[in-house]
């Protein structure tokens, strides 16, 4: 009971995806052939407003539910982020769903999409189970 705070804001996040079609197959698939600029418009939105928030959030020392510290950590390039994200865009392009709408859409009861959860969480166990053999 004391996660409460995190599936509202879930929820809100899911209630935004699905009104904003963000879950949407078809407009997904628009995206990857360049034939529509709803998606774009919707990521030209969200990455401001989030650069915006997290500037904020870092000037005012916001700090978790939990009341700690919010702290971002600092990430090094490696070369290993280029092959991810070429597999995270074809897996995208694929299925039409990316981590963050994957809830969503099941929550939707587009039911097929279970797949692609399993399929994500498979992929993120392999990652974290043979992430020390990889070069850094």
């Amino acid at each position: 009971m004391k996660n409460w705070k995190y599936a509202l804001v879930g929820m809100v996040f899911g209630l935004a995806l699905t009104k904003g079609e963000a879950i949407s197959w078809y407009r997904i698939q628009e995206m990857f052939r360049f034939e529509s600029f709803h998606m774009f418009g919707i990521f030209m939105t969200a990455i401001p407003t989030g650069a915006l928030t997290l500037w904020l959030l870092r000037k005012t020392n916001a700090k978790t539910f939990e009341g700690e510290p919010l702290v971002v950590p600092q990430k090094k390039y490696h070369h290993g982020i280029i092959i991810g994200s070429l597999i995270f865009g074809f897996g995208w392009a694929l299925t039409g769903a990316c981590p963050g709408p994957l809830y969503a859409q099941i929550g939707a009861g587009f039911s097929v999409v279970i797949v692609g959860l399993l399929a994500a969480l498979a992929g993120t166990w392999t990652f974290g189970r043979f992430q020390r053999f990889l070069p850094d």
